[in-house]
């Protein structure tokens, strides 16, 4: 018997390490999975549309995820050094708003697609923003109080900011959205929570494999939207992907020169930077697809697509000029 449990002990074991190992595989190629299955709903939409009713489900997945991560040290972060907390939620909420604002108005797009691209500039930071502040040797640290705070304040600020840019193209029900955002945001996360505190034991077993189903999940519902409106996107996707680099790359390089005018440490630009330009586009297509129109949700859809291959890219930068410093510096000390 006692043989029996060791065995089964070493199966489970080996089973766990495995599906770590499969987990740091998909994270770490995450890019070139959205990419795949982008691809595949855009030439197979039949195979992906069943998906989209389960869009708001598969987010509160990505959450409560989230909410299993948190610990109280990214709390203890926004009280040690509330000043640049905030700087980092003013900036979030300022630049991508406004920039999104912008784009809609001065660009021949649609209603729908005006809503879509200000849906996703006023979302929260995306938590794949925290993996690429440490991979460009910023201050994770602070990325992480960034990203935990802005999604906390997401179901206050995100409706407002929507109701305030987006009201002169479509209706907007400043209450709908709020609700949504607690139910697909909030909830889950404070469910992760409380379970993290009820069977830390366990959570701390399994959160490795966190990202694998994190994984799933964002690459199921850019799938999802993709195949919803693969004819919307033939016929002005090269548009709406112009105006997502856009949007992308000028808030990577505002949010670098708002730090950076506050008289921010590099490490703390770089990580303004990066929450500032990822944005969880899963909760804009979330939203987009619950209120709006699937049509609405591309933007939230090439945006995920688009900031996975930006981000790494951006993060290699920020590194290698860290590097670059570090090594010039101590080349002058010898």
């Amino acid at each position: 018997m006692y043989n029996s449990f060791c065995i089964h002990k070493l199966e489970g074991e080996e089973i766990m390490g495995t599906l770590v190992k499969l987990s740091n595989f998909v994270s770490n190629t995450f890019a070139i999975w959205v990419l795949v299955f982008a691809a595949l709903a855009f030439f197979e939409p039949k195979a992906f549309t069943w998906i989209a009713p389960y869009i708001v489900p598969l987010l509160g997945i990505v959450m409560f995820g989230m909410g299993l991560t948190l610990s109280a040290n990214d709390f203890k972060e926004v009280f040690a050094r509330p000043i640049e907390v905030l700087i980092g939620v003013i900036a979030q909420f300022l630049i991508m708003p406004l920039l999104a604002f912008l784009l809609a108005t001065l660009l021949p797009v649609s209603p729908e697609v005006a809503i879509g691209i200000i849906l996703v500039g006023c979302c929260p930071g995306g938590t794949a923003s925290n993996v690429m502040t440490y991979l460009a040797k910023g201050d994770t640290a602070l990325s992480v109080a960034v990203t935990s705070v802005s999604t906390l304040l997401a179901p206050i600020l995100t409706p407002s900011l929507i109701l305030l840019l987006a009201g002169k193209w479509l209706s907007v029900s400043a209450g709908a959205l709020f609700w949504s955002i607690v139910k697909v945001v909030l909830i889950p996360i404070i469910l992760g929570l409380i379970v993290q505190m009820l069977f830390k034991k366990q959570v701390k077993a399994t959160v490795q494999i966190l990202p694998l189903v994190s994984v799933i999940a964002i690459v199921a519902i850019v799938a999802a939207v993709v195949a919803q409106n693969q004819q919307a996107i033939a016929k002005s996707g090269l548009l709406i992907f112009l105006i997502v680099v856009a949007h992308n790359g000028l808030g990577l390089l505002l949010g670098y020169w708002f730090a950076k005018l506050l008289k921010m440490s590099e490490p703390k630009q770089k990580a303004i930077s990066i929450e500032v330009g990822m944005q969880n586009s899963g909760l804009g297509a979330a939203l987009a697809t619950a209120h709006f129109s699937p049509l609405a949700a591309v933007p939230s859809a090439i945006f995920s697509v688009w900031h996975n291959i930006s981000g790494p890219i951006v993060a290699t930068y920020f590194r290698k000029k860290s590097e670059k410093k570090e090594s010039n510096q101590s080349t002058i000390t010898t």
